[in-house]
C-alpha cells in the first residue's frame, strides 16, 4: 500500500512538471536605486525549459552612455546592491561580453542610455534558464555606473567584473504575478 501511494505521488509530480515545463516560463526584476532616479524593469521569457530566454530591459534615469548590466549571485538587497555578491558564474568562467565564448552566464555587456537617460536592451540567449539547477530566479541583477570592458581590459577586474564600476541600481529576479 505504501509503495502504491509513493508511485501515485511520483506520477502526479511528473505529470505536473511536464505540464509546467511545456508552458512558457516568465520572470521579472524591478530595479531601483536608493540614492538616484534610476528605475526600470527587466523581463525574461522562455518558451520551454530547453529553449532560449528572451531578455527585455527598460531602464530610466541613467546618465547618457553605456552602463554594465549583469546578473549577480544573490537576490539579497539587505545592504543595497553590494549584498548581491559577485556576478552569477555557475561554470567558473572569466568575465566576457554577451557574444564571448567564455563568460559568466549573466554577462549582458552594456545597456546604452540615450540623452534622456532611457536605455532599452532586447536580446535572446541560450545561457540563461528560468528553471532547473542553474535558474536565475532569486538572483540579483545590477546596473553599473560605468562601461563594461567585456573582459578585454587586461586588468584583474576586467576578468571578474569588466571594470564596470559602482552598482547604481539593482533588483531581484522573481516570478511575475500574472
Amino acid at each position: 500500500m505504501h509503495f502504491s501511494t509513493l508511485a501515485l505521488a511520483t506520477s502526479l509530480l511528473v505529470s505536473a512538471f511536464s505540464s509546467i515545463s511545456a508552458q512558457e516560463l516568465k520572470a521579472i526584476a524591478y530595479v531601483s536605486a536608493a540614492n538616484s532616479e534610476v528605475t526600470g524593469t527587466i523581463s525574461f521569457s522562455q518558451e520551454s525549459k530547453h529553449g532560449p530566454t528572451w531578455v527585455y530591459a527598460n531602464i530610466t534615469g541613467l546618465t547618457p552612455g553605456d552602463h554594465g548590466l549583469h546578473i549577480h549571485q544573490f537576490g539579497d538587497l539587505s545592504n543595497g546592491c553590494i549584498s548581491t555578491g559577485p556576478h552569477y558564474n555557475p561554470h567558473n568562467e572569466t568575465h566576457g561580453g554577451p557574444e564571448a565564448e567564455t563568460r559568466h552566464v549573466g554577462d549582458f555587456g552594456n545597456i546604452f542610455a540615450q540623452e534622456d537617460g532611457t536605455a532599452i536592451l532586447n536580446f535572446t540567449t541560450h545561457s540563461l534558464k528560468l528553471c532547473g539547477k542553474k535558474s536565475i530566479i532569486g538572483r540579483g541583477i545590477v546596473v553599473h555606473e560605468d562601461v563594461d570592458d567585456l573582459g578585454l581590459g587586461g586588468t584583474p577586474l576586467s576578468n571578474s567584473t569588466g571594470n564596470a564600476g559602482g552598482r547604481i541600481a539593482c533588483g531581484v529576479i522573481g516570478y511575475p504575478s500574472i
